[in-house]
């Protein structure tokens, strides 16, 4: 239920406290039940780690506080919200939303206060709500707009009780970046140049006009997240641009863009999407493919064959595509490189390393190295902001530049090795309720109906987001309890199912030949959103029988297998 403070006290003078966003820049984005919005996860330790990078908050006890609801209403007495938006943008609400311990999203206390679009800070007594008992973490934070793509620049600052001290808050100087600085440090995200000729080849075609495609695949980075607006300023989308503008024959317009970066998923079903959201069912032959899975891969079942597959995959193209590995960065200053890059090392292929760039800077004061702040550059834990997009696109620039400077390699680069992780996964394929062979033999079972409530992803260079996976099979409460059944031939075998917030959502057991494999739990990420788990990895493709049930006490649940991937 939706909670407000009571009548407002006396004013009072300010008090001690600290950021966890400031003047940052919030995009409204079409949701299925609520009202359009931008939404900032406080879970997972994302809020200890706003208060470290926006706040500046290194004592250990103010940062223990914050792990919980009990803790953060003893340390935090207000919350401060200020909002800047045009006149023309009306009815925009803060929401805090704590998370339940029985009832994790419907549990918990939310809190709904209008803001006006004048700057004009609003202060939010806690000692005036009343809470939940079933208040567990501190959750999320939302900006909640009238209209999609309407956006604003917010300010959240956490007002302390009596007892607790923070230091004060220095605003970042802004960043030069056309500083010799600035230009050093993208100068060292290239940690390898690679075999020229095949992006030499397309750096050609764009300068003669014929038609040229620039592909990104990856994940939320990719997607865009952190960049606002999310379809012009991410670091595919400026990247794309300034190729075009670099090497685009003038008015020709040659230079096609093409996105497909999703949400909290590794190069595991990277592989599996890749013809359907890059390729376009062979409508597409990209010239030149960015993958960015750098800091997604962790959860990878394989630790890197299924990177590898989809490199190859791409590689072994007709078209003989340039392939280009990107390692963006986390804010704690990791990624996957160390793993994943020896693939990039194998083939020669050009590597760009975001972390490589930014993060030995980032210990440094201005005038000593510095040239960006965590604080400027991170949106949140994960994604960049507009300033970290920007640099990640001119990393990027910087690789376009130096090839295209650089003599043509006469040869082209050797694919035929032995792979450095593996390459079992090199000719998956969807399958799926729409894309599936008359060899493959499937009875939905209870699983007959489909779920339309899915992750939403924009594309390209499209603002409006959507569905993934829409060909589907999901079983319901209301559609029985008999099986899917597939009887399929194959080597290898992958489950692609829907994570859920939903409480609703059950448990599904999985059988390969009468055996359970694996018992999918829709509720590991708390989210919507898609998860790939291997089923099976085999030397000699042979015939399997798949069975896929509810549970036992899951019965009247939900539960969406959203399709599979597999090769023969």
């Amino acid at each position: 239920m939706d909670k407000g403070p009571k009548a407002p006290k006396d004013p009072v003078s300010k008090r001690n406290g600290f950021y966890i966003m400031v003047d940052t820049i919030v995009e409204a984005t079409e949701r299925q039940k609520t009202r359009p919005s931008q939404e900032i996860y406080l879970d997972d330790g994302r809020l200890i780690n706003k208060a470290q990078i926006v706040g500046g908050i290194e004592d250990e006890n103010i940062l223990e506080l914050l792990k919980d609801c009990k803790g953060f209403r003893q340390l935090v007495h207000s919350i401060g919200v200020s909002v800047t938006a045009s006149k023309d943008t009306k009815s925009i609400e803060f929401v805090f939303h704590n998370y339940g311990e029985t009832n994790k999203y419907d549990g918990g206390t939310m809190i709904r206060i209008p803001c006006s679009n004048n700057g004009e800070e609003i202060i939010i007594p806690l000692g005036d709500i009343n809470w939940s008992e079933d208040d567990n973490i501190p959750g999320k934070l939302a900006f909640e707009f009238l209209n999609p793509g309407e956006s604003a620049k917010v300010s959240v600052k956490l007002y302390l009780h009596d007892g607790y001290k923070v230091p004060e808050f220095n605003i970042d100087p802004p960043i030069d970046f056309e500083d010799f600085q600035y230009k050093e440090m993208i100068t060292k995200s290239l940690m390898n140049m690679g075999n020229n000729l095949r992006l030499k080849r397309a750096i050609k075609k764009a300068k003669k006009g014929e038609d040229l495609t620039i592909a990104y695949i990856g994940g939320s980075i990719t997607q865009g997240a952190g960049a606002k607006p999310i379809h012009t300023n991410s670091y595919a989308y400026r990247s794309y641009l300034s190729f075009k503008k670099i090497f685009e024959k003038e008015g020709a317009n040659n230079v096609h863009f093409l996105k497909a970066g999703v949400g909290g998923t590794p190069s595991e079903l990277g592989m599996i999407r890749y013809e359907r959201d890059v390729l376009r069912d062979g409508t597409v032959s990209p010239d030149i493919v960015i993958v960015e899975f750098g800091v997604n891969d962790d959860g990878d079942e394989t630790k890197g064959e299924c990177y590898e597959s989809l490199v190859l995959k791409i590689l072994n193209a007709p078209n003989k595509p340039a392939v280009i590995l990107l390692f963006s960065v986390f804010a704690n200053d990791w990624n996957l490189q160390e793993r994943l890059s020896p693939v990039g090392k194998l083939y020669n292929l050009p590597i760009v390393s975001v972390l490589d760039a930014v993060v030995e800077q980032f210990s440094l004061k201005r005038g000593e190295g510095n040239v960006i702040t965590k604080r400027q550059y991170f949106y949140d834990t994960y994604h960049p902001t507009n300033d970290g997009h920007r640099i990640m696109a001119d990393c990027l620039t910087y690789l376009f530049k130096r090839v295209d400077e650089t003599k043509l390699d006469e040869q082209d680069i050797i694919i035929d090795k032995n792979p450095v992780i593996g390459n079992a996964f090199i000719e998956v394929k969807l399958l799926d309720r729409k894309d599936f062979t008359k060899d493959i033999e499937i009875n939905s079972g209870s699983f007959s109906d489909v779920d339309k409530e899915l992750q939403m992803v924009e594309i390209d260079k499209e603002p409006k987001p959507v569905p993934q996976f829409p060909y589907n099979w999901m079983h319901t409460p209301a559609t029985g309890t008999d099986s899917f059944r597939m009887k399929i031939k194959s080597k290898n075998l992958l489950l692609i199912y829907k994570d859920s917030g939903r409480e609703d959502f059950g448990k599904a057991d999985i059988y390969v030949d009468g055996k359970l494999v694996l018992t999918a739990n829709p509720h590991i990420n708390g989210w919507t959103h898609c998860n790939t788990v291997i089923l099976y990895k085999e030397d000699i493709s042979k015939e399997h029988m798949i069975e896929i049930k509810m549970t036992k006490g899951n019965e009247n649940k939900y539960f969406t297998i959203l399709g599979f991937g597999y090769t023969l």
